[in-house]
């Protein structure tokens, strides 16, 4: 430093010094957020059956307000206008809850009701079915077993290869699409998945 004055070398050395900090940081913060949204995936990758029902202070923060509303609350989606109605793709459906696989895609059909339909889920163990009086209408509630989330409804239907239509709501489920079934280690459900 010449006197009071700071030569144009200072200011490139101070620039270079500040700049080194800014990119330091950032990489530590992209580090940081990348290890951490790693640590929440894994959290919830695959079904562990010993793994306990999060409490719904913990769902709220997880699931979004639909996703809530739906399961925890008996909500319904509107026809058309949820994520899995149209879906074609090959997997299994998973409870957004606990990840235990209840339906696959090889049981889907298209009722023409705009909500996803299956004929089956993959074990009726899974399910408690009860009678919903709701809106005046009498109905057979569906949940799921272990998280008790509200799932849609059954119904006799003659077209439905079982004789039963389930229509449930996009938000009560993931899709473990089959390209990814290994790596989020739902390999044991892949023989449901071949063609009938």
């Amino acid at each position: 430093m010449d006197g009071s004055r700071i030569t144009s070398e200072e200011k490139s050395t101070v620039s270079t010094y500040i700049g080194l900090i800014v990119v330091t940081a950032l990489a530590a913060g992209v580090i940081y957020f990348f290890f951490l949204e790693r640590k929440e995936t894994k959290e919830f990758v695959g079904f562990d059956p010993n793994r306990p029902v999060p409490s719904d202070v913990v769902l709220k923060r997880r699931l979004t307000a639909e996703q809530y509303r739906i399961v925890r609350e008996g909500g319904t989606q509107m026809p058309f206008q949820n994520e899995f109605w149209d879906n074609d793709r090959l997997g299994v459906y998973v409870d957004i809850i606990t990840g235990e696989p209840l339906f696959t895609s090889v049981d889907k059909y298209d009722a023409g009701l705009g909500m996803p339909t299956f004929s089956k889920p993959i074990s009726k163990d899974l399910l408690v079915e009860s009678l919903d009086t709701s809106h005046d209408m009498q109905r057979t509630e569906v949940r799921a077993k272990r998280s008790n989330a509200h799932l849609g409804h059954v119904f006799p239907d003659p077209a439905s290869p079982s004789g039963q239509r389930y229509t449930l709501n996009s938000a009560a489920f993931r899709l473990i699409p089959i390209e990814r079934i290994k790596q989020e280690h739902y390999e044991a459900f892949l023989p449901l998945l071949e063609k009938k």
